[in-house]
């Protein structure tokens, strides 16, 4: 087989079947969902599928008026669609590292913009920070997902966990932070000094502080995340 021809090139980029489950790692940045039932993912992220799958927008009201109005109160921009059948569901969320993780009655806080799929026996609801409403801008929500079964997150580039302890506290830029342990609550800070006021700063004007017995995954980017409440 000579070096860079069309038959090498579908051989090393070839569909291939690991047997890992529901979820699976077809590469990096793209999961392969081997569906059999129902499956929640974020919305826009099908890039391809197989089989006899039938894909549809979560309803207004479908999970209840509590998490509808902490919708529109947070104006989170993670839409949920859900893909049902049978067949092979590929999903990613522009080029973003994948992250499968099996939680067993476990449950774990996620950026709400890092959540690509989970099964429907995973618990989730929508939570904000204190002080948030107040001081940060639209896209720092996160979701709580609670129970036994397999859930998907994403990363720009390669995550990092952070060991929280209670005489060592992590503080984190928002626009970095995945995830976190149920057990930590973090709080936003503002640390406004003479550059920012004066245009200059390196931008990490608000901060999440994690002050407990837990962790805190970052990634290397910061995400900036269209304000949907501002007005012009």
């Amino acid at each position: 087989m000579s070096r860079y021809s069309l038959d090498q090139f579908l051989q090393e980029t070839a569909q291939k079947d690991k047997g890992e489950g529901l979820f699976e790692l077809e590469n990096a940045r793209t999961l392969e969902i081997n569906l059999n039932g129902l499956v929640w993912m974020k919305m826009g992220s099908m890039i391809a599928y197989k089989g006899n799958v039938k894909f549809e927008r979560e309803g207004m009201m479908e999970h209840g008026f509590d998490k509808f109005l902490k919708k529109a109160l947070t104006g989170e921009g993670t839409t949920l669609m859900k893909a049902a059948g049978v067949g092979k569901v590929y999903i990613a969320d522009q080029g973003k590292r994948i992250t499968i993780l099996h939680l067993e009655n476990q449950a774990i806080y996620v950026n709400g913009n890092d959540v690509l799929a989970f099964e429907p026996g995973i618990k989730w609801d929508i939570t904000m920070m204190r002080r948030i409403a107040t001081m940060a801008a639209g896209g720092l929500f996160n979701m709580k997902l609670e129970g036994t079964g397999m859930i998907a997150i994403t990363t720009e580039g390669e995550p990092l966990t952070l060991r929280v302890t209670p005489d060592q506290p992590v503080i984190t830029d928002p626009n970095a932070t995945v995830a976190w342990s149920q057990n930590l609550n973090p709080e936003l800070t503002a640390n406004i000094t003479f550059r920012s006021l004066m245009g200059r700063g390196s931008g990490e004007t608000y901060q999440l502080v994690f002050r407990g017995d837990g962790f805190v995954v970052v990634q290397p980017y910061e995400e900036v995340y269209y304000n949907t409440t501002s007005s012009s």
